[in-house]
């Protein structure tokens, strides 16, 4: 029998806040633990919580990027459940009226080849809710026991719920790619994982393929980065449908990921609504959100990665491909632009930051934010490769000594002496060594199979150090090998 996964997630963003959700206490990232605490965020008697204005403000404006019913009225309410790191024994969220309601976003997925489909999938939200942060539990070094560090207790955070609209790890990858792209481009939050800004937990379940009703779902917590989402789903449906294959009967649970080991342990039984026991917070009154405020808000958003990617396609007629990967990340699809701006070649400047680029970012461990590249450097460069002066070849090593030298491309050939040959007698030799070294390419290059002058080219290249002009280069090949 063939099983599909239906897949829901909760993401919980960390808004952009200088305060907390409740209290005037700073949200200041790697602090002395217990810094930043006071009696409202540690729950003690007496104290009373009081909404940050600009938390509210930032998750209107998230969700109405994400197509929210934003709602005219809304509450708070206690979340009652022991952690060890919610000194109140409670936790301010939001339940039957919360501030986001109903909404959608679109995807562009990949199929099996890695290509973007030309269509785009629209993912149900089901809400987008305020509530505040737990603690952090300390294990590290201790003999006996665990600290707690409460400084992010009251942090605030949005939660947003997905429809089990997803069917395959691939879609909830990209659903997360395209969600983070929108929170940064509405800049709501700066969604970095490594500090907790944005963590995921997914809802996973099987049924057979046809029928309507869902199977029992799985929460799979201690996600921390979409790949490893996407592995862990992967695991989980793998695992489920070979328990329902076996005669087993999946049990609703939470479940942790092991990333070292990639594989899911049960951690809990699933907590449904009622175990929470939730209640209206009696310290905070429903109150009614003014509809000018909401228009004011809607007023300010930014044009969405989606139609940006479109746009790029229209404007510039760059691949798909490139459009959407581009506008992952805000700042890339910025640079981008500021590049066609100095005058570069749309398709070579995308081909060029979606390849050589972002390797030699990720080679030195910078961003696009500090690497310290111009687009007129990029530009320079496209254009010196677009006429000949250096070879595609030498663009990847050009560009990794942009990024570590910030030397502009044309110093940095000359200084490296990488200027492309045009030398119609060195490349003569060269091409003459290439044909006597590769007799089988030459065979299959006379019998007719054009692609074999490739391997050709590509040993005259070698011979050269990547210099020769690859067009020259096959100029003189094709004449050698027709005469």
């Amino acid at each position: 029998m063939n099983y599909e996964p239906v897949i829901g997630l909760e993401v919980h963003v960390q808004l952009k806040t200088k305060s907390k959700l409740f209290c005037s206490c700073s949200t200041e990232f790697g602090a002395e633990g217990n810094k930043h605490t006071c009696p409202v965020c540690l729950g003690w008697p007496g104290s009373l919580p009081v909404v940050n204005e600009k938390a509210l403000k930032l998750a209107i404006k998230a969700g109405l990027a994400l197509n929210c019913k934003v709602a005219e009225r809304l509450k708070f309410d206690r979340k009652h459940y022991f952690y060890p790191d919610l000194p109140k024994a409670y936790q301010i969220s939001q339940y039957d009226m919360p501030v986001n309601g109903r909404g959608w976003l679109d995807i562009e997925t990949k199929t099996t080849d890695d290509r973007l489909q030309t269509t785009a999938k629209k993912i149900g939200i089901t809400r987008a809710h305020l509530e505040e942060d737990a603690g952090k539990l300390l294990h590290e070094n201790i003999a006996d026991g665990s600290l707690v560090d409460y400084n992010r207790g009251g942090i605030p955070l949005l939660e947003i719920v997905s429809e089990p609209d997803l069917r395959s790890p691939q879609e909830a990858y990209d659903y997360l790619t395209a969600l983070k792209a929108i929170l940064q481009y509405v800049e709501v939050s700066d969604c970095d994982m490594e500090k907790g800004s944005l963590r995921c937990d997914a809802n996973v379940s099987v049924r057979p393929v046809g029928q309507e009703k869902f199977g029992t779902k799985v929460e799979i917590k201690n996600l921390n980065s979409f790949k490893m989402a996407q592995k862990a789903i992967q695991y989980e449906m793998e695992r489920q449908t070979e328990a329902l294959e076996g005669g087993e009967t999946i049990v609703q649970e939470t479940r942790l990921w092991n990333d070292a080991q990639g594989t899911t342990s049960s951690m809990r039984s699933k907590e449904e609504a009622h175990d929470y026991r939730y209640f209206p917070e009696p310290d905070l009154v429903p109150f009614t959100l003014s509809r000018a405020a909401v228009s004011e808000i809607r007023k300010t958003l930014p044009e969405l990665p989606l139609e940006k990617a479109k746009r790029f396609i229209k404007e510039f007629a760059i691949p798909e491909y490139d459009a959407y990967v581009l506008v992952q990340e805000k700042k890339l699809a910025e640079y981008f632009e500021n590049c066609v701006k100095e005058g570069g070649n749309p398709k070579l400047i995308a081909k060029r930051i979606l390849n050589e680029f972002l390797a030699a970012l990720s080679e030195s461990k910078k961003t696009i934010e500090d690497c310290g590249v111009q687009p007129k450097d990029m530009v320079e460069l496209s254009k010196l490769e677009e006429n000949n002066t250096i070879s595609s070849t030498t663009v990847k090593i050009v560009m990794a000594k942009m990024v570590l030298t910030l030397n502009s491309p044309a110093v940095i050939i000359k200084e490296e002496g990488l200027a492309q040959v045009s030398d119609t007698g060195l490349i003569e030799r060269a091409a003459e060594k290439a044909i006597a070294a590769n007799p089988a390419a030459v065979a299959e290059f006379k019998a007719g199979k054009q692609k074999a002058l490739g391997a050709l080219v590509g040993a005259v290249m070698k011979e050269t150090g990547g210099k020769a002009n690859p067009q020259l280069a096959n100029e003189i090949l094709r004449k050698k090998l027709s005469s």
